[in-house]
């Protein structure tokens, strides 16, 4: 028996059994497998729940709204964007729908489990702006900071003596995640106020003086990082989901 046709390329007939032996060739058939598992889990998901309905008015509200946007008002324009998008309306109205459920999925999954997850990532979402001027000897280092708490000024010394690239921004760093420090960093800057020195500590044969700038502690009311943590916690749920899932490739 042959191959279903799943493409028509010049009036020549591309059979999935061929078209997979491309994805392979390419290096791109895992990815196209995923994708396919990540939307077959979504859509049952989205299909077997009765907590994620939504208004049918708010799908055609957005229709329109698009249509407005976009200058598609003309419905001979809107059909031939849809032809020309490869869709037609049912499909294209039925996506829309999607998204919305979509968006109500991710939250009924995660709502339950978002403060924990806040919790446990607030060491990396804390941030801290910090300057600093590395160097390659404890002494030197220690001179410096006699220097800076002397009044001398911590930006002509980072642009003088640092070996960082940031000397050239008079050692200015920028904000750096709580998480990512060294251990023996992150306990200076905990402790430390704005403007105060930390330093200086060794760090991979070098000596670093920080100057702490500004903290910015993450706040769980950050709609946009409630928004980042909800999606990563949903591709958690997500990938846990693929990974029970029993997948067998049948091309014949």
């Amino acid at each position: 028996m042959e191959s279903l046709s799943f493409l028509m390329v010049d009036d020549q007939s591309i059979s999935i059994q061929q078209a997979v032996k491309y994805l392979q060739a390419s290096g791109k058939l895992g990815q196209f497998m995923s994708d396919i598992l990540r939307q077959h889990v979504i859509e049952q998901e989205i299909a077997m729940r009765e907590d994620i309905e939504i208004s049918p008015a708010l799908t055609e509200q957005t229709i329109i709204d698009f249509r407005l946007k976009n200058q598609l008002t003309d419905p001979q324009s809107f059909q031939d964007w849809l032809k020309n998008n490869g869709t037609d309306y049912a499909t294209f109205h039925s996506s829309v729908a999607l998204g919305f459920k979509l968006e109500k999925l991710k939250v009924v999954v995660t709502q339950a489990k978002q403060q924990e997850y806040f919790i446990e990532r607030k060491i990396y979402l804390d941030r801290v702006v910090l300057s600093r001027i590395i160097v390659d000897n404890p002494e030197l280092g220690e001179e410096l900071q006699i220097q800076i708490e002397e009044g001398a000024s911590f930006e002509q010394l980072a642009r003088e003596y640092s070996l960082a690239d940031d000397k050239i921004v008079s050692g200015m760093m920028g904000p750096v995640s709580r998480g990512t420090m060294p251990d023996i960093l992150r306990a200076g800057v905990d402790v430390a106020k704005p403007g105060q020195l930390v330093g200086p500590i060794e760090l991979e044969g070098r000596y670093g003086l920080f100057r702490v700038e500004q903290f910015l502690p993450a706040s769980s009311e950050d709609t946009q990082l409630k928004q980042a943590l909800q999606n990563e916690l949903f591709e958690k749920w997500l990938a846990e989901k693929i990974q029970k899932l029993t997948v067998k490739l049948q091309v014949s």
